[in-house]
Protein backbone atom coordinates (compact mmCIF):
# COMPACT_ATOMS: atom_id res chain seq x y z
CA UNK A 1 0.00 0.00 0.00
CA UNK A 2 1.03 3.57 -0.71
CA UNK A 3 2.28 4.95 2.66
CA UNK A 4 1.45 8.56 3.41
CA UNK A 5 4.65 10.63 3.40
CA UNK A 6 4.66 14.01 5.10
CA UNK A 7 7.39 16.64 4.91
CA UNK A 8 7.74 19.13 7.76
CA UNK A 9 9.82 22.27 7.23
CA UNK A 10 10.51 24.70 10.06
CA UNK A 11 11.82 28.02 8.79
CA UNK A 12 13.63 30.17 11.33
CA UNK A 13 16.98 31.97 11.29
CA UNK A 14 17.37 31.66 15.06
CA UNK A 15 16.18 28.07 15.53
CA UNK A 16 18.25 26.82 12.59
CA UNK A 17 21.39 28.48 14.04
CA UNK A 18 20.75 27.04 17.50
CA UNK A 19 19.83 30.32 19.26
CA UNK A 20 16.68 28.61 20.54
CA UNK A 21 15.04 25.23 20.12
CA UNK A 22 12.64 24.74 17.23
CA UNK A 23 9.06 24.31 18.44
CA UNK A 24 7.37 24.05 15.05
CA UNK A 25 8.38 20.53 14.02
CA UNK A 26 7.82 18.90 17.46
CA UNK A 27 4.34 20.45 17.72
CA UNK A 28 3.45 19.34 14.16
CA UNK A 29 4.67 15.79 14.83
CA UNK A 30 2.64 15.61 18.06
CA UNK A 31 -0.46 16.95 16.31
CA UNK A 32 -0.16 14.52 13.38
CA UNK A 33 0.37 11.57 15.77
CA UNK A 34 -2.84 12.36 17.67
CA UNK A 35 -4.85 13.16 14.53
CA UNK A 36 -3.97 10.66 11.81
CA UNK A 37 -5.20 7.09 12.13
CA UNK A 38 -3.56 6.24 8.79
CA UNK A 39 0.10 5.08 9.02
CA UNK A 40 2.55 7.77 7.87
CA UNK A 41 6.25 8.59 7.58
CA UNK A 42 7.79 11.99 8.31
CA UNK A 43 10.74 13.82 6.74
CA UNK A 44 11.88 16.98 8.53
CA UNK A 45 13.98 20.02 7.62
CA UNK A 46 15.06 22.95 9.83
CA UNK A 47 16.33 25.84 7.72
CA UNK A 48 16.95 29.61 7.91
CA UNK A 49 14.74 32.26 6.28
CA UNK A 50 16.54 32.09 2.92
CA UNK A 51 14.35 31.77 -0.15
CA UNK A 52 16.73 29.54 -2.19
CA UNK A 53 17.08 27.12 0.76
CA UNK A 54 13.31 26.98 1.31
CA UNK A 55 12.70 26.33 -2.40
CA UNK A 56 15.38 23.62 -2.38
CA UNK A 57 13.87 21.91 0.70
CA UNK A 58 10.33 21.96 -0.74
CA UNK A 59 11.47 20.61 -4.13
CA UNK A 60 13.54 17.88 -2.47
CA UNK A 61 10.64 16.75 -0.25
CA UNK A 62 8.22 16.59 -3.18
CA UNK A 63 10.46 15.54 -6.08
CA UNK A 64 12.93 13.20 -4.35
CA UNK A 65 11.22 12.07 -1.12
CA UNK A 66 7.80 11.81 -2.88
CA UNK A 67 5.92 13.48 -0.01
CA UNK A 68 2.15 13.75 -0.43
CA UNK A 69 1.83 16.60 2.07
CA UNK A 70 4.38 19.24 3.06
CA UNK A 71 3.70 21.56 5.99
CA UNK A 72 5.91 24.58 6.59
CA UNK A 73 5.96 26.60 9.79
CA UNK A 74 7.26 30.15 10.16
CA UNK A 75 8.25 33.02 7.89
CA UNK A 76 4.79 34.03 6.64
CA UNK A 77 4.55 37.64 7.85
CA UNK A 78 5.36 40.93 6.14
CA UNK A 79 8.89 41.31 7.56
CA UNK A 80 11.69 41.43 5.00
CA UNK A 81 13.09 38.06 6.14
CA UNK A 82 9.67 36.36 5.90
CA UNK A 83 9.96 34.66 2.50
CA UNK A 84 8.23 31.28 3.01
CA UNK A 85 5.18 32.15 0.84
CA UNK A 86 7.43 33.58 -1.88
CA UNK A 87 9.49 30.38 -1.97
CA UNK A 88 6.34 28.24 -1.93
CA UNK A 89 4.75 30.13 -4.84
CA UNK A 90 8.03 30.02 -6.79
CA UNK A 91 8.03 26.19 -6.88
CA UNK A 92 4.24 25.71 -7.23
CA UNK A 93 2.45 24.15 -10.19
CA UNK A 94 -0.94 25.45 -9.01
CA UNK A 95 -2.16 27.75 -6.24
CA UNK A 96 -4.97 26.66 -3.87
CA UNK A 97 -6.17 30.07 -2.63
CA UNK A 98 -8.86 28.67 -0.32
CA UNK A 99 -6.25 27.42 2.15
CA UNK A 100 -4.66 30.85 2.68
CA UNK A 101 -8.09 32.50 2.92
CA UNK A 102 -9.28 30.02 5.55
CA UNK A 103 -6.05 30.19 7.58
CA UNK A 104 -6.47 33.96 7.89
CA UNK A 105 -10.17 33.54 8.68
CA UNK A 106 -9.28 31.24 11.61
CA UNK A 107 -6.52 33.50 12.93
CA UNK A 108 -8.80 36.56 12.74
CA UNK A 109 -10.89 34.95 15.49
CA UNK A 110 -7.91 35.53 17.79
CA UNK A 111 -5.86 38.49 16.52
CA UNK A 112 -6.59 41.43 14.20
CA UNK A 113 -3.05 41.14 12.80
CA UNK A 114 -4.03 37.88 11.05
CA UNK A 115 -4.52 39.96 7.91
CA UNK A 116 -0.73 40.47 7.86
CA UNK A 117 -0.21 36.75 7.24
CA UNK A 118 0.78 35.78 3.70
CA UNK A 119 0.27 32.02 4.13
CA UNK A 120 -0.46 30.09 0.95
CA UNK A 121 -1.47 26.60 -0.11
CA UNK A 122 -0.15 25.17 -3.37
CA UNK A 123 0.18 21.97 -5.36
CA UNK A 124 3.49 20.77 -6.76
CA UNK A 125 3.28 17.51 -8.74
CA UNK A 126 1.54 15.00 -6.40
CA UNK A 127 1.90 17.08 -3.24
CA UNK A 128 -0.11 19.62 -1.30
CA UNK A 129 2.13 22.24 0.36
CA UNK A 130 0.70 24.43 3.13
CA UNK A 131 2.33 27.36 4.98
CA UNK A 132 1.36 27.24 8.66
CA UNK A 133 2.01 29.84 11.37
CA UNK A 134 5.10 29.62 13.57
CA UNK A 135 3.53 29.30 17.04
CA UNK A 136 2.38 25.83 18.24
CA UNK A 137 -0.96 27.19 19.54
CA UNK A 138 -1.63 28.93 16.19
CA UNK A 139 -0.62 25.79 14.26
CA UNK A 140 -3.21 23.74 16.17
CA UNK A 141 -5.95 26.36 15.72
CA UNK A 142 -5.24 26.61 11.99
CA UNK A 143 -5.39 22.83 11.49
CA UNK A 144 -8.36 22.08 13.78
CA UNK A 145 -10.37 25.28 13.48
CA UNK A 146 -12.17 27.27 16.15
CA UNK A 147 -14.36 25.30 18.55
CA UNK A 148 -16.93 26.51 21.07
CA UNK A 149 -17.07 25.45 24.74
CA UNK A 150 -18.84 22.20 23.77
CA UNK A 151 -16.17 21.32 21.22
CA UNK A 152 -18.41 22.12 18.24
CA UNK A 153 -16.50 23.57 15.27
CA UNK A 154 -17.44 27.23 14.74
CA UNK A 155 -14.82 28.02 12.05
CA UNK A 156 -13.58 24.93 10.16
CA UNK A 157 -9.86 24.16 10.28
CA UNK A 158 -7.95 23.56 7.08
CA UNK A 159 -7.04 19.93 7.81
CA UNK A 160 -10.65 18.76 7.29
CA UNK A 161 -10.05 19.27 3.53
CA UNK A 162 -6.52 17.86 3.33
CA UNK A 163 -7.33 14.10 3.07
CA UNK A 164 -9.74 14.61 0.17
CA UNK A 165 -7.31 16.95 -1.61
CA UNK A 166 -4.56 14.31 -1.39
CA UNK A 167 -7.02 11.66 -2.58
CA UNK A 168 -7.77 13.85 -5.64
CA UNK A 169 -4.00 14.03 -6.29
CA UNK A 170 -3.94 10.19 -6.40
CA UNK A 171 -2.28 9.98 -2.99
CA UNK A 172 -3.12 7.54 -0.19
CA UNK A 173 -6.53 7.43 1.49
CA UNK A 174 -6.13 9.33 4.77
CA UNK A 175 -8.26 8.85 7.86
CA UNK A 176 -8.33 11.03 10.96
CA UNK A 177 -9.52 10.86 14.56
CA UNK A 178 -12.80 12.75 14.15
CA UNK A 179 -12.59 14.02 17.75
CA UNK A 180 -9.56 16.13 16.72
CA UNK A 181 -10.60 16.94 13.15
CA UNK A 182 -13.10 15.11 10.96
CA UNK A 183 -11.90 14.56 7.40
CA UNK A 184 -14.59 15.70 4.96
CA UNK A 185 -15.26 14.00 1.63
CA UNK A 186 -18.26 13.77 -0.67
CA UNK A 187 -20.17 10.50 -0.09
CA UNK A 188 -18.93 9.12 -3.42
CA UNK A 189 -15.31 9.47 -2.26
CA UNK A 190 -15.71 7.64 1.08
CA UNK A 191 -14.17 4.18 1.20
CA UNK A 192 -15.12 1.38 3.52
CA UNK A 193 -11.99 0.25 5.34
CA UNK A 194 -12.02 -3.46 6.08
CA UNK A 195 -10.83 -4.15 9.61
Amino acid sequence: MNTLRIGLVSISDRASSGVYQDKGIPSLVAWLEKTLTTPFQIETRLIPDEQPLIEQALCELVDEMACHLVLTTGGTGPARRDVTPDATLAIADRVMPGFGEQMRQISLQFVPTAILSRQVGVIRKQALILNLPGQPKSIQETLEGVKDADGKVVVPGIFASVPYCIQLLDGPYIETDSVVVAAFRPKSAIREINS
